[in-house]
């Protein structure tokens, strides 16, 4: 009579996903990614669900992101990061030497990606997700960004096309209407002004053709 085969234990949780061999070639972009994919669907985002999502085990994220706060940095370095190429890649198709030209490009990417990554946006324009201060890789970029546009005006002011001469102000200005048109739109708002969905993208050129038609001297 043969000997009874003892039948195998079936593989616990905690050992399957100890054992789980990583299918991504970078954990670390694996776990941005997921937290933003939580972000975009209005999720909670926690470093454990991250993990999930990335399908790996709880404890594998923390080697990368000990606090939830480091990741979010990490996701808000990757929006921002997406959002400068998004700039400089409107600012590569302007075909014009005209620096008022440049910042209607500027102003216009801005907008475009912020309508259509309203997380993305929220994340690194909010201190909803975590404190902006805590990531200087972000306090510097954004810096550049701020930095590139003073620019852009300078050369305006230099070539006499502002009617301004107070280009903090301008500044100002026109960062006070980019940041306000995509909160309306993030919060809503549009509706009930009477513009329609799939008006808000023609809507936000007019908005940006009137600011550049006030500040221009021409």
């Amino acid at each position: 009579m043969p000997a009874r085969e003892t039948p195998k234990r079936p593989a616990t949780r905690r050992t399957t996903e100890a054992t789980r061999p990583y299918h991504h070639g970078d954990l670390r972009r694996a776990l941005i990614d997921a937290a933003l994919q939580l972000a975009a669907e209005g999720s909670e985002v926690s470093v454990r669900e991250a993990a999930r999502r990335a399908a790996v085990s709880p404890g594998a994220p923390f080697r990368h992101f000990p606090t939830r706060d480091a990741l979010m940095a990490a996701a808000a370095e990757e929006a921002q990061r997406r959002f400068r190429a998004e700039i400089e890649a409107a600012l590569a198709e302007v075909r014009t030497a005209d620096p008022l030209e440049r910042f209607r490009a500027f102003g216009l990417a801005y907008l475009r990606w912020a309508m259509r990554n309203p997380a993305h946006f929220e994340i690194i324009s909010t201190g909803r997700y975590f404190a902006h201060d805590g990531s200087a890789a972000l306090t510097r970029d954004n810096a550049e960004v701020i930095a590139m546009t003073e620019a852009i005006l300078a050369e305006a002011a230099e070539q006499g096309l502002l009617r301004s001469p107070d280009l903090k102000a301008v500044l100002i200005a026109g960062r006070s209407l980019v940041y306000g048109f995509a909160r309306m739109n993030l919060d809503g708002h549009f509706p009930r002004w009477g513009v329609a969905e799939a008006e808000v993208e023609r809507m936000a050129e007019a908005v940006i053709d009137l600011f550049i038609a006030g500040i221009a001297k021409r």
